[in-house]
């Protein structure tokens, strides 16, 4: 269902404020109110590995909850933002830097390479919220910049946790053939959306 270009920005400026917010009092909860009741949100960890929460629950206890834990003051800052009110779907690149300066360079901890979210939106009783996420992030750099952390001596406690837990028996991650959503958004996998289709009988 497409919306205007102004509802469109109008929602996309609230989620931003909510974020600020929910970064600067440390509880990222509260965005879960901006998602629809049977919303999804996933990411892949490894081709085996992935997070999908399903319903607006399970993305505030688990997405929002859960797998935040740990990452107290870090803070994910909207570098550009594309969206389509036709489609209905927003993309936000962001970095993700810890709030933790690196005394070597002055600079806080930043996970490199390009990190982002990309949403669909849809119209439901009260306006517009989010039928479903799904994020990416570079993991080798995520992980070399929790090492580097962790050999400065400036981990917090909660982010040792974190880096010391077993992903697979954590709530929401699924081995691909077990996901409860699809890893494409489900009307994109569905085909709602196809710009090029598939080549058939060519060779590539």
């Amino acid at each position: 269902m497409s919306m205007t270009r102004d509802e469109l920005e109008e929602f996309w400026a609230r989620w931003l404020e909510a974020n600020r917010k929910a970064e600067d009092e440390k509880n990222w909860g509260p965005l879960a109110d901006y998602y629809a009741e049977d919303a999804t949100y996933g990411w892949m960890y490894t081709p085996d590995e992935h997070f999908m929460a399903v319903g607006r629950e399970e993305i505030r206890d688990w997405a929002l909850g859960l797998e935040m834990a740990g990452l107290e003051g870090w803070h994910y800052d909207y570098m550009a933002t594309v969206m389509d009110e036709k489609t209905g779907m927003v993309v936000g690149f962001w970095k993700q830097k810890s709030g933790i300066t690196d005394d070597a360079t002055g600079e806080e901890y930043e996970i490199l390479g390009i990190g982002g979210s990309w949403f669909g939106l849809e119209r439901g009783p009260e306006g517009l919220h989010l039928a479903w996420q799904r994020d990416w992030f570079d993991l080798g750099s995520t992980a070399h910049t929790f090492l580097e952390i962790l050999k400065s001596g400036k981990a917090p406690q909660g982010l040792q946790d974190r880096i010391s837990l077993d992903g697979m028996e954590q709530p929401g991650h699924y081995r691909r053939a077990d996901l409860p959503s699809s890893v494409w958004p489900p009307p994109v996998e569905a085909g709602r959306f196809v710009t090029q289709a598939q080549a058939t009988g060519a060779e590539r």
